[in-house]
């Protein structure tokens, strides 16, 4: 029991099944899969969360067909293999007292890959295109349906072999049990579509046929969307009275928000900073109201311990889900138990390194937890030869990670930052609009800071002569990055201001032209900035569109506010230049003219240059050292803490490959 989070920590039966707290890990991707069956890695990153204290880890989806093959990675409950190799799995997580459940998965129509090198036909309810994914399915017959559906329950029974807890159906996100029970997508005339109670039909023969023939004891839930987010998709009316007329065919509902079937949707998947905490436990909270014996489950963007304290307290749910937190942060919910909440590593939902890595077939991570999906390589600092004196020169996310770790390896170590506050671009980054939380990495990387021991010297200008009286044996060269506006015709005439002088007060006109070179957040951060300062906001985009350097919810989420916002948008932008009072571009494809007339100011997101003035003096002096993140070439917070953490564990001469 913890005294802070009394409810968070108090056990939960469920059919007979003690889970030890409310803390769970809901399924989620992670390409730590291979040849369809778990790895190594895989073990590892999920005992990672079993050790840090997570009461139930519900493992991410099963293939339960071959039609139900989402990437050449997935797991498939039907390998000869996947009894042993997922009892590995099961094992490992169930020594630290962590429940598991396993979710049985089948995609239908929401097919977006491609398995050696050729889009598979997807299987889908009904012939109705899936407009995120542009799949226009196969209409299953109805031999096909009984065939999955027996699917479902062959890959259970493997499962429960294995050694599983429980098993979940995944009906959310527009996935084949959700297009059944959507009357837009569903349009068949069988036994399976057309009234209400057909529709229902998928899930409960597939939930009747597992009971049929798993043990008692043995859970069987299922996850819905609890509102999809989409005009065209189920409401939360729809939604409640499907949760409440299947609730008696399940022994629990999960509830989430979205739907994979479009843009709107998609960005509940995995909502970005900009949506609210804890917000779908308005949802869950009525059904449990509606549904008193039967357990909730509720995800979505709840962050810290007391978000789902106060979601428990006020009855939103039986159990929280709290992936990214543990993404994070894996030793989360021991930190919460032992009422050290400011100790936790907290989420701040920027989706690069979790759902974004996912999205570009890469393993799972986190931008401030690099170790995170690299357990095997990073979990365990190596022990060092003897104790170095080591000099990090820079105070950015990168500079942090780096004097953080190796501090805590036991080396003695100096940071030491030229500026009055720890930070680096950072400090910019959560002054733009939407963008508070990303601060979070300053607040988190300050914390590891100060328990590592690491000595801070603020105000510090380091030069050769300091390195050479404080007798370091290493430098790290964390000296990031500084504008470099590009080089364009410009008779004078016309303000032009970069990001960083529009961030820290200088001011525009009232009709404005951000370019954004960049394609990332900060030339969006910059348009709404201006918009919210009553500006006329015209912005050229050096990409194909807005934000198109940053994982997609993210920037669907960014594209939307623009478009109510009435900002005008030019992608393939290139800037040639500007005189009194109009801005000239180039088309990037095309080479024609973009002309932007009536324009006060000019306001460039542009690229960053490596700061090299120390790098140089130190070869001058051949003083040992090692440089990362944008020091060495600009990037983003990812790289630089990734490399911070790289450089630190390289100082034992024994640095991972």
């Amino acid at each position: 029991m913890s005294a802070m989070f009394p409810l968070l920590f108090s056990p939960f039966e469920l059919k007979g099944l003690e889970i030890k707290n409310r803390v769970f890990s809901t399924g989620h991707d992670t390409d730590l899969c291979r040849s369809g069956l778990p790895t190594d890695e895989l073990i590892a990153y999920q005992v990672a969360r079993a050790k840090g204290g997570a009461g139930l880890i519900v493992i991410q989806v099963v293939a339960v067909h071959p039609s139900a093959l989402y990437t050449s990675e997935a797991l498939q409950g039907w390998h000869s293999q996947i009894v042993p190799e997922f009892k590995r799995l099961v094992d490992a997580i169930k020594v630290h007292g962590t429940r598991v459940f396993v979710q049985l998965f089948h995609p239908g129509r929401e097919l977006a890959s491609r398995m050696n090198g050729v889009v598979k036909t997807a299987w889908g309810v009904s012939s109705v295109p899936s407009e995120r994914f542009r799949v226009v399915p196969k209409t299953m017959s109805t031999m096909q349906i009984e065939e999955v559906i027996q699917a479902y329950v062959d890959t259970g029974m493997n499962l429960v072999e294995a050694g599983v807890d429980g098993l979940e159906i995944v009906g959310s996100h527009g996935y084949l049990p959700a297009q059944f029970l959507s009357p837009v997508v569903n349009t068949r005339n069988d036994r399976f579509g057309g009234s209400y109670d057909n529709r229902l039909r998928f899930v409960q023969e597939i939930s009747a046929k597992l009971r049929a023939q798993v043990p008692s004891n043995i859970i069987v839930g299922a996850r819905f969307s609890g509102i999809e987010f989409d005009e065209a998709g189920m409401n939360d009316d729809a939604m409640f009275d499907v949760c409440r007329d299947l609730a008696p065919s399940l022994d629990y509902l999960n509830v989430i928000g979205g739907t994979s079937a479009s843009n709107s949707g998609s960005i509940h998947i995995a909502p970005p900073m900009t949506i609210e905490n804890a917000y779908m436990s308005a949802f869950s909270g009525k059904l449990k109201q509606a549904l008193p014996d039967t357990a909730v489950f509720v995800a979505g963007r709840i962050n810290q311990p007391h978000e789902a304290e106060a979601v428990l307290k006020a009855g939103g749910a039986d159990m929280c889900g709290m992936t990214r937190a543990m993404i994070c942060d894996p030793q989360m919910p021991s930190k919460a138990r032992a009422n050290k909440p400011d100790d936790i590593r907290a989420c701040i939902a920027c989706n690069q390194a979790c759902i974004g890595h996912a999205q570009l077939g890469l393993p799972i991570s986190c931008i401030q937890h690099p170790e995170s999906g690299r357990e095997l390589t990073f979990g365990t600092l190596p022990e060092i030869n003897r104790a170095q004196n080591i000099l990090v020169v820079g105070g950015g996310p990168g500079g942090m990670k780096a004097a953080a770790v190796a501090a805590r390896m036991g080396h003695n170590v100096v940071l030491a930052e030229q500026s009055s506050q720890l930070g680096g671009q950072v400090k910019l980054a959560q002054l733009l609009p939407n963008r508070a939380e990303f601060g979070g990495l300053i607040t988190n990387l300050s914390r590891e800071l100060t328990q590592s021991g690491a000595k801070v010297q603020l105000n510090l200008t380091v030069t050769r002569g300091f390195i050479e009286e404080g007798q370091f044996d290493h430098v790290i060269v964390a000296t990031g990055s500084t504008i470099e506006l590009p080089v364009f015709e410009n008779d004078g005439e016309m303000t032009v201001l970069s990001h960083e002088q529009v961030l820290t007060g200088s001011k525009t006109g009232t009709n404005v032209v951000v370019f954004d070179w960049r394609s990332d957040w900060v030339g969006i951060g910059l348009v709404e900035h201006l918009v919210a300062q009553g500006c006329r906001v015209r912005m050229a985009v050096n990409g194909i569109c807005a934000g198109a350097a940053i994982q997609s919810y993210v920037r669907d989420a960014a594209i939307a506010r623009l478009n109510v916002a009435e900002v005008e948008v030019t992608p393939f932008a290139r800037l040639y230049g500007v005189d009194e009072d109009t801005v000239y571009c180039m088309h990037t494809a095309s080479q024609q003219p973009i002309v932007f007339e009536g324009v006060d100011t000019l306001v460039i997101a542009s690229a960053m240059m490596p700061s090299r003035i120390l790098q140089d003096e130190l070869d001058a002096a051949d003083i040992a050292y090692s440089e990362i993140g944008d020091a060495a070439s600009p990037r983003t917070a990812e790289e630089t803490i990734f490399e911070g953490l790289q450089a630190a564990i390289s100082l034992t001469g024994s640095q991972p490959s």
